[in-house]
């Protein structure tokens, strides 16, 4: 891996992971807005209600990041943290900024106390899934995931 280096996120970052997040959000078929990224990154940040991870890969420029939300599944009657967010930049995908972040999140996880990571991802997103199951992740195949969306 090129010098790549993954940190716990400051208020400092924010304005950058900001602009990670609204190209996060694109990628997933919203419209770009700044603004929108810009508020929602910070009030999770200020309220303690995520924990974000920074990467960069030989330079100071964070280019990655991924955000951490605490949970708990009540089956195992245990805390769990939802790995909601994980972005690259195009420009550096494939330097391991990814599998880094991946593995600084499970470190975090394991130090806290966490008992499981989850995540979701697009069925064609191929490329993360290649690379969750890398790393020991486990496709579910037992429960469907459903949303119902709430009108304003």
């Amino acid at each position: 891996m090129n010098n790549v280096s993954v940190r716990r996120a400051t208020k400092d970052d924010l304005v950058r992971v900001a602009e990670l997040f609204d190209s996060y959000r694109q990628f997933y078929g919203q419209a770009a807005d700044l603004n929108l990224a810009a508020r929602f990154i910070s009030a999770r940040f200020n309220n303690n209600e995520s924990v974000l991870f920074v990467a960069s890969a030989g330079s100071d420029k964070i280019t990655a990041f991924c955000q951490l939300y605490a949970s708990f599944c009540s089956v195992a009657a245990a805390r769990i943290l939802t790995l909601y967010d994980l972005f690259t930049s195009p420009e550096s995908r494939n330097l391991g900024l990814g599998r880094a972040l991946l593995r600084s999140a499970e470190q975090y996880a394991r130090i806290e106390g966490y008992t499981r990571l989850d995540l979701s991802t697009a069925r064609t997103n191929t490329k993360a899934q290649a690379l969750y199951e890398s790393l020991g992740w486990k496709r579910d195949d037992v429960f469907f995931v459903y949303n119902r969306h709430i009108a304003p």
